[in-house]
């Protein structure tokens, strides 16, 4: 799952590399690393929810 924060920052990222801009080139970095972590976050989320659900369940019965 990729979100638009990993594209955006591995683009910019690629740019700043291309046009010798270091700056540019961290912030893309930064950006995609920003991506990263909210992609965890979401998965660690969606785990959650699902071990919930189960336990809703287990305790329906």
């Amino acid at each position: 799952m990729t979100n638009f924060d990993q594209i955006k920052g591995k683009a910019r990222e690629h740019a700043g590399e291309a046009v010798n801009d270091d700056e540019m080139a961290d912030r893309g970095r930064a950006e995609h690393a920003k991506g990263k972590a909210k992609e965890a976050a979401g998965k660690a989320k969606d785990k959650a929810k699902k071990a919930a659900d189960d336990a809703r369940g287990r305790f329906a019965e």
